[in-house]
């Protein structure tokens, strides 16, 4: 069911079944940078874009090395290479995403993003070695759908979460429901100069998530997703919501993942209730490559 009103989604929410699913990722994947550089087309629509800074490819190198060798205290994770015809493709959650031994994949709303898709390297080891099916939205050029960026999905109960903008349309939530093949995704309309979901919330192992409400056009979003989550909520101001706290990710049942510069905008408490809940916090330093508009978790495509 795709539903766009609150309170018929607490409703069909009451109506579920219990959860069946993997609450996180067996795995990761990660696409290192190569010649990283920030694309003038993608800064159209993303306000957290840093162009006034200058890009250092081997800093990004070196962090995003730095990242992967962390997020392996809590699954494998794969790293391919990055190619140097697409400097800022470090974002590989946005172009590709599983479920169900099923490879999604995204149609990028900029041109300069839509190259990743191609990749055949990615497509033949899910499809190969892998045996996933595929599905591959890419090419449809009547919707947009950029996957996990847009679509923050609690996997423990099948249930998405959709925000539009100009990287999401109507179609797009709706190909992505089907090919994610979710009980119930809720669409919400995100708030002016916002660009996608997970730099607004993140589900924490399906039991807790995290919420920047100003990033919601409608303030009664934010309220039914927290009650769906028994109110097991952190609330992220609009600083710390820049500072992408926000764009964190589970990839074990007891800790969180977010940059050094979302960690450190965290208060006592808010960690405190996180500690409460069975999360410790991991961190990993990415200012370089939160120039690119991104943050951690938009830096992990997840394999279920």
């Amino acid at each position: 069911m795709l539903v766009n009103d609150p309170a018929q989604f607490l409703e069909a929410m009451a109506a579920l079944d219990a959860s069946t699913g993997p609450a996180t990722a067996r795995a990761a994947f990660l696409l290192s940078p190569s010649g990283f550089a920030l694309a003038d087309e993608s800064a159209r629509d993303n306000a957290y874009m840093r162009m006034e800074q200058s890009a250092d490819p081997l800093r990004a190198l070196q962090q995003h090395a730095a990242l992967a060798g962390a997020l392996r205290q809590d699954c494998a994770v794969i790293t391919f290479p990055g190619d140097p015809r697409t400097p800022d493709a470090v974002f590989p959650n946005n172009v590709f995403a599983t479920a169900r031994n099923t490879l999604v994949i995204g149609r990028m709303r900029h041109a300069v993003r839509r190259a990743e898709a191609e990749r055949p390297d990615i497509r033949t080891f899910f499809g190969d070695v892998l045996g996933y099916d595929e599905v591959d939205l890419s090419g449809c050029e009547e919707l947009v759908a950029e996957l996990t960026g847009s679509l923050v999905i609690d996997r423990a109960r099948n249930v998405g979460y959709c925000g539009l903008s100009e990287r999401c349309d109507a179609a797009g939530a709706a190909a992505m429901h089907q090919a994610f093949g979710l009980d119930l995704t809720l669409c919400f309309e995100l708030a002016e100069g916002e660009y996608h979901s997970n730099v607004l919330m993140s589900v924490l192992a399906g039991r807790a998530v995290m919420l920047a409400a100003d990033g919601f056009r409608d303030p009664e979003v934010p309220r039914a997703i927290a009650e769906a989550f028994d109110h097991r909520v952190i609330w992220l101001t609009p600083e710390q919501k820049r500072a992408y706290a926000g764009n964190a990710i589970t990839l074990g049942e007891h800790r969180v993942w977010m940059s050094a510069t979302g960690a450190a905008s965290l208060t006592p408490a808010q960690r405190a209730d996180l500690e409460r809940w069975g999360f410790a916090v991991g961190e990993v330093e990415l200012d370089e490559i939160e120039k690119a508009g991104g943050s951690l978790r938009c830096c992990v495509a997840e394999i279920f």
